[in-house]
């Protein structure tokens, strides 16, 4: 039996590792899908570039079956007065002052007309923004999470995400790290607590089950 196995029979044993299921209002929700993480003249280069097919897909299942899309974006003001200790404690987050390119949608994963996009500050998507009052006024009940990085802003987002009343779906497939280390640990610990960690094909499957009832029933 492997370590890992071991692992979450123990916090099984213990009361986590439960599971939330889907709800019936659905909204995907992409991280800082942005060229600082796939430009690798940037310093926040990550090389998760095998994520991107993932994202592809689930955005395409999102748009067929019209359930809300909401993006995020990083943005400060050039010095970042706006950024407060975030900003200060990492310095790499230069590349998102107000003009960079590296604050660009990566090619081909840009928002729709009509779509949502959320500029925030901080590591979490509901931090300083009006993302929780948007899913509500939308009727959401479910975020589908994807993008980046899985110990930053995924594991915040997923996290406020729960704390607000919204059910957080990490896609394993669909989210990445600069690092193994921290991308297995806070999946291991989202699942464990925060969140349900659940492959892409599943999500596809129930994406496809919402086109065909846009009702969610």
């Amino acid at each position: 039996m492997s370590a890992d196995t071991d692992l979450t029979t123990d916090y099984q044993g213990a009361g986590f590792m439960g599971a939330l299921g889907f709800g019936r209002r659905p909204a995907l929700v992409i991280v800082d899908v942005v060229q600082a993480y796939f430009d690798p003249g940037s310093p926040l280069y990550a090389g998760v570039e095998d994520m991107l097919a993932a994202i592809h897909r689930l955005l395409a299942a999102a748009r067929a079956a019209g359930i809300p899309v909401i993006f995020t974006n990083v943005e400060y003001q050039a010095g970042g007065a706006d950024g407060g200790l975030f900003y200060r404690k990492v310095a790499a987050l230069k590349v998102f002052d107000r003009g960079s390119p590296l604050g660009h949608f990566a090619r081909g994963l840009e928002p729709a007309p009509g779509e949502i996009v959320v500029t925030k500050q901080y590591a979490s998507a509901f931090f300083g923004t009006s993302l929780a009052s948007t899913l509500t006024a939308l009727g959401v009940d479910t975020t589908i999470i994807t993008g980046v990085s899985t110990s930053g802003c995924i594991r915040a987002t997923a996290l406020d995400a729960l704390q607000h009343g919204f059910i957080p779906i990490v896609v394993r497939e669909a989210v990445g790290d600069r690092a193994p280390g921290p991308h297995e640990a806070n999946l291991f610990d989202l699942q464990a607590k925060y969140a349900d960690v659940v492959e892409v094909e599943e999500v596809m499957g129930r994406l496809a089950a919402t086109g065909r009832d846009p009702a969610g029933s």
